[in-house]
């Protein structure tokens, strides 16, 4: 069975560092699951730290970090298919992939195999579905999903819709991600000094050109309710912008929205491992024990 290393935990712990320390000890590449760094021109918003992939002086490659532009769409069945592609051009150079990132829906989808279905949000079907209240459409989508994996999914239009577009696709486009051999290692931290390096990172961000980064991207034609749609930093930056909320406002929502984003994330973990998934946790990015773990998990 093809082995994969996948690096996970919330945002602010060190993963990608870590990932990039372990790809360079262990003759690896990393593929990312973050469902915005795909974004060309979204840097310091979402957390492209690439000097984290030079490690002693090498350069860690890397996959699915700016491949497309802002305007289009990147959705799981996309992961899915450039995840695939990218293993297989790692593996074909006889290297170990790694998985590293913090999208949730993103890693499960690898981790847990899924059945997937490529389908056409933009088409003429959706239409019907736009006129629909809230529980028509929730009614819907429960046809199709009867346990959601976020609950608050079915709070929100956009996302049912998806929901009922992608259960009404033809069972022929339906495909499965393979099962791999998998090593999955959680990074955490304990929650006060997660917020702390939060705030820390958002702060330096900021003083970098973040705020300019966002006026960039409205300049080249990116939409207000496109980046609004983005949320985090791309929202209330966005808000900002426009002048919908002051410099401090922007500041108190977006830290507190990345803590609580981070919160998220580790639920999403927890449901993963009542799901059977084993996650071994390490207490920060332990270089060492990381590299234990690999070493064990190469030499099974």
């Amino acid at each position: 069975m093809d082995k994969l290393v996948t690096i996970l935990g919330p945002t602010a712990v060190g993963k990608t560092k870590l990932a990039a320390q372990l790809a360079e000890k262990f003759n690896g590449e990393i593929i990312s699951a973050d469902s915005r760094q795909v974004y060309k021109g979204m840097d310091l918003g979402t957390g492209k730290d690439y000097d984290d992939y030079t490690v002693n002086g090498n350069c860690i490659p890397y996959y699915l970090i700016d491949i497309i532009s802002p305007q289009q769409e990147f959705n799981l069945f996309e992961f899915a298919k450039n995840f695939l592609d990218a293993y297989q051009v790692i593996t074909n150079n006889s290297r170990l992939p790694f998985l590293a990132g913090g999208t949730g829906l993103y890693l499960s989808a690898v981790i847990q195999n899924y059945q997937l279905r490529q389908t056409d949000f933009n088409s003429i079907k959706r239409q019907a579905y736009d006129n629909l209240s809230i529980d028509e459409l929730r009614t819907l989508y429960l046809k199709y999903d009867a346990n959601p994996h976020v609950k608050r999914d079915l709070d929100d239009r956009e996302r049912l819709i998806k929901g009922i577009l992608i259960g009404e696709e033809d069972s022929s486009k339906v495909f499965t991600l393979p099962v791999f051999n998998n090593l999955v290692i959680g990074v955490r931290g304990e929650r006060t000094i997660i917020r702390q390096k939060i705030e820390t990172r958002l702060r330096t961000r900021l003083a970098n050109g973040m705020i300019d980064e966002v006026k960039s991207l409205m300049d080249n034609g990116v939409s207000e309710s496109r980046l609004i749609a983005f949320g985090l930093e791309y929202k209330f930056i966005t808000l900002y912008l426009t002048g919908k909320i002051n410099y401090n406002d922007m500041f108190q929502q977006l830290n507190s929205s990345i803590a609580a984003f981070a919160k998220r994330q580790m639920t999403w973990y927890r449901k993963m491992e009542r799901e059977g998934v084993s996650i071994n946790w390490l207490d920060g990015p332990d270089l060492s024990k990381a590299s234990n773990l690999v070493e064990d998990f190469l030499n099974d």
